[in-house]
């Protein structure tokens, strides 16, 4: 599917995770290539360092400092990290030069740790503090190929394009991919603002609530209150925002709640609708013109939901609020652009 990766990605909403295994048992959380993320506050002995830990919900962009003590067989958040493994002196061996082109076979690769995200080093070893993250499933053009610090047999590092001098991701946790060609302007972009991540928590056909009617719906994991933009540019056809807080559904509830679902409906160009429900707050009026990208309401759990998240699909124009959804492909999710259940997407919805 179509994707082009940016460096300006600054929202982001992560899901926990749990590491998996085949990972690099790291000496100690300094060394670990990679992010898990966890929680909680522990004593911090001499020689460790802070971390932070991000969380989806209920803000999703509040970050919590930690300290605690790591065991060797076990990982740990690592952003903020101190120097504290091997020492690498001099310019990393580089297998192809690093001219700013792509390289051939190489010339994108993608994310594909077993945790949320996976750390960016100024160097190509974990001797130094990270100077940034890259999300799992995103794509990066590379810059070079080259051998650096030896993790489990591996020392393949890739240096990446991005908002760092020079920033290099650990090749365990990457695959190469064909370049991708940009993004058609014209098509459908995720519902979220530019750079925001989230997790599916319902795809197509879902056996819960994905059928019939929403069976090419999806359900997207979002703290309430975060903005719901337009997928693509259309006009306001249909909404109800009734449901106010403290009414029996704002919070959610059963079936008999469905009459109360906030919503919005977009008519687009093409003659096709889209949907965005259980909003807590609507923001737009009928016949307004919103651009793809524009801001149509905010997150909420209003009518039949058992939390907070959106409800987005694709629909025929039938002249009602909720029609008969059709399918969808988004031009900022990889492969055929149709995420998946238990999938982490990043809007590129960045007009």
């Amino acid at each position: 599917m179509h994707r082009r990766p940016r460096p300006w990605l600054a929202l982001v909403v992560f899901s926990t995770a749990c590491a998996g295994g085949g990972e690099p048992q790291a000496t100690d959380s300094a060394s670990s290539p990679f992010i898990t993320l966890t929680g909680g506050d522990s004593d911090t002995s001499e020689g460790e360092t802070d971390t932070t830990t991000t969380t989806g919900l209920p803000d999703p962009t509040t970050t919590t400092g930690t300290t605690g003590t790591t065991d060797p067989g076990e990982l740990s958040t690592t952003t903020g990290i101190g120097p504290t493994g091997p020492d690498t002196t001099g310019d990393p061996e580089t297998t192809t030069g690093t001219t700013g082109e792509p390289l051939d076979p190489c010339p994108q690769i993608r994310i594909v740790t077993p945790n949320d995200v996976l750390n960016v080093r100024p160097t190509p070893s974990t001797a130094m503090a990270v100077v940034g993250t890259v999300e799992n499933g995103t794509v990066h053009d590379v810059l070079a190929i080259v051998q650096g610090e030896n993790i489990d047999g591996a020392d393949t590092w890739y240096q990446i394009a991005g908002p760092w001098p020079e920033g290099y991701v650990f090749g365990t946790f990457v695959e190469c991919i064909p370049e991708q060609p940009p993004p058609d302007e014209d098509g459908f972009f995720l519902p979220l603002q530019c750079g925001t991540s989230t997790t599916i928590t319902q795809g197509n056909n879902g056996d819960f609530s994905h059928m019939g009617n929403s069976a090419y719906a999806f359900d997207f994991s979002l703290a309430s209150g975060t903005p719901l933009v337009a997928i693509a540019d259309g006009t306001v056809s249909k909404l109800y925002a009734e449901t106010m807080p403290g009414d029996p559904c704002y919070n959610g509830g059963g079936q008999e709640c469905n009459p109360y679902t906030n919503f919005v409906t977009l008519l687009h160009n093409d003659g096709t609708g889209s949907v965005y429900a259980h909003l807590s707050a609507v923001q737009v009026s009928m016949g307004q013109v919103v651009p793809r990208g524009g801001v149509v309401g905010l997150t909420g759990s209003t009518g039949w939901s058992t939390g907070p998240h959106a409800h987005v699909a694709r629909q025929e124009n039938c002249g009602s609020g909720f029609c008969q959804s059709i399918p969808v492909s988004f031009e900022d999710v990889p492969d055929d652009g149709v995420p998946v259940t238990g999938e982490m997407v990043t809007s590129m919805n960045c007009p």
